[in-house]
């Protein structure tokens, strides 16, 4: 079962979450605002993994981020649903955390 890495408060990691619920995927969910233990959870991925170098050096958080069982990340949920070949259908009016919409 894949981990999903998300906060309430961001827009996308909702939409992944409204997603993979409608289309009945099973995930656990790591809310990483909701306690200090899963934060640093995430923090520790976070700090360790090159696929969040581009969240560190433009100041994003790097949520919602996927972790697959075999251990390999994504930070693109879409494309969790488009290699199932299932379509997106929920999408938030506000797309993205930021005030440009590039992301959480």
């Amino acid at each position: 079962m894949m981990t999903v890495y998300s906060s309430p408060l961001c827009p996308d990691c909702r939409e992944a979450k409204a997603n993979f619920d409608a289309h009945g995927i099973p995930y656990r969910l790591v809310d990483v605002t909701s306690s200090m233990r899963d934060l640093k959870e995430f923090l520790k991925l976070r700090d360790g993994s090159p696929v969040f170098d581009i969240c560190r050096e433009n100041g994003f958080i790097g949520i919602p981020a996927i972790v697959f069982e075999d251990g390999s990340v994504t930070l693109d949920w879409e494309s969790v649903l488009k290699e199932r070949g299932l379509p997106v259908v929920y999408r938030e009016e506000r797309p993205a955390c930021r005030l440009d919409g590039s992301g959480c």
